[in-house]
Order: C-alpha cells, then sequence, then structure tokens
C-alpha cells in the first residue's frame, strides 16, 4: 500500500526531478481512450445504468504501449494517459443519465431531435466547468487532507502504475477481456447465432424469470461485488416475483392508469414484461427518485461540513504564493475564473443550450456547490457511494420549480430542466473524476497543472465522440426501449413531466417512493434496490451471476477487496470490448448491413444454447480472477450511481 504522511510527503518523483509527462505519445494514446472508453461506457449506462472506471485499464495500457512497446521509462507518462482517458467515461456518465430524454421526447412529438451541436456543447461546457471548478480545491483537498481523505480509486490507480514501474505488468488480462467480450457480442447481436437472452415462463406465478448473457452484466457484478448485486437482485425479485404477480392476480378486470385496459387482457397480451412496463418502471421510478433523495439527505452534514471545509481550504491556499515547486503549480486562478464567467455567458447565450438567464443562475450555484460536494465525497467514501444520482434528482426538480414559476413552461422548460441538470451532473461526475486523477498525480509527483490541461483534453475528446455516439445508439437501437433503456433519462423524464403537467401514475410513483423508505428503515441502502426494481429482471441475474463469482475467488483465495488484480482487469476488457462493439454494430445497423450478415433465420438458436453461453461467460471470468497470482491491493472505481 500507498503509505499515508500526512507532514512531509515525499511523491515517488521528488518536486525537483523533471521527467517526460504531457508527450505526442501520452496526449494521442489519452484520447484514443477518453474516446473507446467513453463510448463503451455510454452504451453499458444506458443499457444498465451504471457505468465503470476506465482509469486503471487506461493506466495498465498505457503502461503496456509505452513502457514495454516504446520502451520507455517513464510513469508520469502513464499517469498522464489515464488521467486524460478516464475523462471520457466520466462524461458519458453524466451525458447518458440525462440527455436521452431529448431523445425520447422527440420520438414522442413533445419537441425537436437534439442537434449534434447541442449533445456536443452541452456535454463540452459541463465537463469544462467540472475541471475548473476543481482547481481552486485541489489545493484544499488533495494537499492539505492528504492522509485525511484516502482517494481510494486514485490511490489504487496510482498502486497500479508504480507495481508496473516495478516490472509487473497485467495488460495482457485487459486485451484479452477486450477481445472476448467483442466476439461474443458480435456472436450474439450481429450474427445472431445465440439469443442474447433466454426467458421461461412461470405461469403459476404469472411472472416470468428471463436473464441476458453479455458479459458485460457479469463484469459490472463482478467489479461492484457481492452486495451490491444480491440488493439489485432483490429489487428485481420484489418487482418480479412480488409485484407483478400481486397486480395480475388482484387486478384482473380492472384498468389501472395509466395502462388503457384490464390488466388480465395486458397480461394475456404481453405477459410479465407488459405488466412491468405499464405498472413496475414507474414504481421503480418512485423508488429510485426517492432512494436518491435519501441518500442526498443521510449524506447532508457531510456535504456541508465538505463545502465549508472546501471554501476554508480555497482561502488558506490563495493567501500562500510560495507554491513555486512543479507539484503545487495549477493553472492560473485567473484563467480558471475568466473560463468560468465565460462559460456561464455562453451557456445562456448559445441558442443551442435551451437555459435562460434562470437556468444560468442555477447552474453557477448548483455546480459549483455539487462539483465541490463530489470531489470530496470521493476522497471520503470512493466514487462508488458519490450520491450524483441524488445531486442530479434534487437539481432536476428545484431547476424545473424554478423554471414552471417564471413562465417557461412547456417544450422548452422541459429542454432547459433536462439541459441544467446534464450540465450539473456532467460538471460533478468530472469533478470527481478529477480530484482521483490528481490524487494519483500526488502520489506519484506529477505536475497538477499538466494533469489539469489533460483532464480538458480528455473533456474535449470525449465531448466531440459523445454527441455522435449518441445519436447513432439512438438511430439504431431506440432511448428508452429494451434494448437500451436509458434508466436515469427516463427517470429524469418522468419527474420534469410530473412537474411540468401532472400527467403521471402518481399512485404507482408514492408505491415506489414508500418502498424505498421501507428498505432504508430495515438498515438496507435503498438506492441499489430501488435501481434493481427499476431495471428489468433479466438485467439483474447476470450482475448477480457477477456478483457471486467475485464472493467465491475471495473465498477460495483468501483475499478481501482484490479490485486491482486480473479479474477487475479482465472484467473491465470484457466491457469495453462489448460496448466498443456495441457502437460498431449501431453503425452496421444505421447503414444496412447488420440484416446481411444476420444468420439467426438460416441458424436458428434456442435457450439452451444461450444458458450454456452464460455459463461459459461465467466460468471464464471465474478462471481469470482465480489465479492466485493477482494483485490484492486498491480498489478499482466502481459503478456510479
Amino acid at each position: 500500500m500507498v503509505p499515508f504522511m500526512k507532514e512531509e510527503f515525499k511523491p515517488y518523483i521528488p518536486a525537483d526531478k523533471v521527467t517526460p509527462e504531457m508527450t505526442p505519445a501520452s496526449i494521442i494514446i489519452g484520447i484514443i481512450l477518453a474516446v473507446v472508453f467513453g463510448a463503451a461506457n455510454a452504451y453499458l449506462g444506458l443499457k444498465v445504468g451504471l457505468t465503470v472506471s476506465a482509469s486503471i485499464p487506461a493506466a495498465v495500457i498505457s503502461m503496456t504501449v509505452i513502457r514495454i512497446i516504446m520502451k520507455k521509462d517513464s510513469i508520469l507518462e502513464s499517469n498522464m494517459v489515464q488521467t486524460i482517458g478516464s475523462a471520457g467515461e466520466s462524461l458519458a456518465a453524466g451525458a447518458i443519465f440525462t440527455m436521452p430524454a431529448l431523445f425520447i421526447w422527440a420520438k414522442e412529438g413533445v419537441m425537436d431531435k437534439p442537434s449534434l451541436i447541442t449533445i456536443t456543447v452541452i456535454a463540452l461546457f459541463g465537463g469544462l466547468l467540472g475541471v475548473f471548478f476543481m482547481v481552486p480545491l485541489r489545493s484544499a483537498l488533495i494537499v492539505k487532507e492528504h492522509g485525511v481523505l484516502p482517494y481510494p480509486e486514485g490511490t489504487a490507480c496510482a498502486e497500479v502504475l508504480l507495481a508496473g514501474e516495478k516490472g509487473g505488468s497485467s495488460a495482457k488480462s485487459v486485451f484479452i477481456g477486450m477481445a472476448l467480450g467483442a466476439v461474443v457480442k458480435f456472436i450474439t447481436d450481429g450474427l445472431g447465432l445465440v439469443k442474447s437472452a433466454f426467458t421461461f415462463k412461470l405461469s403459476p406465478l404469472k411472472t416470468e424469470f428471463s436473464s441476458e448473457i453479455y458479459p458485460a452484466l457479469v463484469s459490472v457484478g463482478y467489479i461492484c461485488g457481492l452486495k451490491i448485486s444480491a440488493y439489485m437482485f432483490a429489487g428485481g425479485i420484489l418487482g418480479w416475483f412480488v409485484l407483478i404477480p400481486a397486480i395480475v392476480t388482484f387486478g384482473t378486470d380492472i384498468v389501472i392508469y395509466p395502462a388503457s385496459v384490464p390488466v388480465a387482457e395486458l397480461y394475456a397480451t404481453g405477459g410479465a414484461s407488459a405488466i412491468w412496463s405499464s405498472f413496475i418502471k414507474y414504481i421503480g421510478a418512485g423508488a429510485v427518485a426517492t432512494a436518491g433523495i435519501i441518500s442526498l439527505i443521510k449524506t447532508f452534514p457531510t456535504i456541508v461540513k465538505a463545502f465549508s471545509a472546501s471554501l476554508k481550504g480555497v482561502s488558506k491556499s490563495s493567501k500562500n504564493k510560495t507554491a513555486t515547486l512543479r507539484t503545487n503549480i495549477d493553472l492560473d486562478i485567473r484563467f480558471v475564473l475568466i473560463s468560468i464567467a465565460v462559460l456561464i455567458i455562453m451557456i445562456w447565450l448559445i441558442p443551442a443550450i435551451p437555459v435562460t438567464v434562470v437556468g444560468a443562475i442555477l447552474v453557477v450555484i448548483f455546480g459549483f456547490f455539487f462539483s465541490a460536494v463530489s470531489s470530496r465525497m470521493v476522497g471520503l467514501v470512493g466514487s462508488s457511494n458519490n450520491p450524483v444520482s441524488g445531486m442530479t434528482i434534487a437539481t432536476v426538480l428545484i431547476a424545473t420549480f424554478c423554471l414552471k414559476l417564471t413562465g417557461d413552461a412547456g417544450a422548452h422548460g422541459m429542454q432547459g430542466a433536462i439541459a441544467i441538470g446534464s450540465l450539473i451532473c456532467i460538471a460533478a461526475c468530472m469533478a470527481g473524476d478529477t480530484s482521483q486523477d490528481l490524487k494519483t498525480g500526488y502520489i506519484l509527483g506529477a505536475t497538477p497543472k499538466k494533469q489539469q490541461i489533460g483532464e480538458i483534453m480528455g473533456t474535449v475528446a470525449a465531448a466531440l465522440a459523445i454527441g455522435g455516439v449518441m445519436i447513432l445508439l439512438d438511430s439504431a437501437f431506440g432511448f428508452g426501449t429494451d434494448k437500451l433503456a436509458a434508466p436515469q433519462a427516463t427517470m429524469m423524464k418522468m419527474i420534469i413531466e410530473g412537474v411540468m403537467s401532472g400527467n403521471l401514475p402518481w399512485a404507482l410513483i408514492f408505491i415506489g417512493a414508500f418502498i424505498a423508505i421501507v428498505i432504508e428503515l430495515l438498515g438496507v441502502p435503498a438506492l441499489p434496490v430501488a435501481i434493481g426494481l427499476y431495471l428489468p429482471l433479466e438485467l439483474s441475474v447476470p450482475i448477480m451471476a457477477g456478483g457471486l463469482i467475485k464472493f467465491v475467488v475471495e473465498k477460495i483465495n483468501g483475499k478481501q477487496n482484490d479490485d486491482s488484480g486480473k479479474g477487475i482487469l479482465f472484467c473491465s476488457g470484457l466491457i469495453a470490448g462489448e460496448g466498443i462493439i456495441g457502437v460498431v454494430l449501431a453503425i452496421l445497423t444505421v447503414t444496412g448491413i447488420t440484416e446481411v450478415i444476420d444468420l439467426s433465420s438460416k441458424i436458428p438458436s434456442n435457450d439452451i444454447t444461450a444458458i450454456i453461453l452464460l455459463l461459459l461467460i461465467c466460468g471464464v471470468v471465474y478462471f481469470a480472477a482465480s489465479n492466485k497470482k493477482n494483485a490484492s491491493s486498491g480498489k478499482a472505481k466502481n459503478g456510479k450511481k
């Protein structure tokens, strides 16, 4: 483990030593990884509502290229690669949690489809605000609080890079995982040789059991671990084995809003899936929204302390004019403040961003507040437990009420609320990622100014790519469908519609809200359970399988928290490979090529082959993770919630 020494901390590369850091190689590799992991995580987040970190896989890949292929010995170059590369994943997370709502509204005829410029500009401005908001906080959070705020993901990434410096490398696990994930995705969704899911009807229970077989879902479960996976699976059981049978049993000839036909007829024609889409998703949305707000309320004392401590730290740091060491140099604060002011004015004035002056003011207030909170929270509890969903829900609620009160209702007000939520969600995600990367750099002895420039580069690259990726995925699969559920964005859409028009099945939403409250009162964190309730069961099942594999591996190998070992890296590769092929297949779908290569009509598949493939995937993940020579330290970033 990297030791925490609050006084006279000495980084791995001394402050008086200058080594290659921001080089053409590190910039090019970092930008490529920012785009690749950003696209892959966008696909994953739109499908399952969770994203995973790119920092450690990016660090491992950079070590392979820079140390092994290019024969260069420069740990700070590898650190720059992961700094730039991880920006893509964080920006993608903030974007796909909110902006798909605009596409869904367009399909419903509420408004025009968002343009590429609108998506790109919102993503770019939100990402830059997050990076700039973090700059004045670095000294207070990273330097002054060293030894107090552990920043688990940032420390884990430093450990991986230090291990590589000593000769160890696990890049092979990442690349093998990428290849396998890509092959399975292409076989199932490209060639159609194996069904991507299997379903068993359980007529006595008036429901069904189903599971998708994608490696990425098993990998998410492995990365999150058994506890989180079990919570999500419990939510799925509650929805599909309690609520759906209850609705079908007691509803019979009753017409329940928002359905327009009796429950019995709905079940007879569409099965349990029709009951889920008509009722359970609203109950789940109420549970997720309430759980997000509960997580925000639970952390509110910490949030207040974090914000006040951050401001005090900035005040003290501003009085220190002697920070001339290379490891203490940040971007010029005057440049940062001017940039923030220009961005806010542009958010208000640029027609492509549907935000009024009221919205721009909300972005300033909530943007800086939640960026400061996010930066400190990830230092305390890690990115996995950072309540970004709660922050975004609170922002969207307040923004929608404010816009409605000022007369900005209807389609424009709905667009504005999502735009404000997107900007702040992206800013909070980027601020948290930036703080983790700066922590890694602080341990290794990187130059903060160069890392901050690297974050800007990664933000720009990812923002230029994310718009095209989102438009492509929506054109190929459709947001809010079975293929890409876009769960968080769909929930934000429901909240805004509810405030603006009141046309929501509030009874179902309040049922979900009180389910979340009951779960929380039982001492169980409600958010992962609520996410499992909100998502189809077929997603929770493979995630649970991954969590069980992680549990068995830890029990047999006698190790705990092996979150930077080959298992995590292999699963990260599986997710990246599947996500990349998902984007490739979207291109092939739009161009009509998938119809040519699809062999499902010529070579029929069945549930048995799908089950066998899922079992093979689980076996491969277990085999890859169970090597006792794996690294056994640190924590990788789990899914953002």
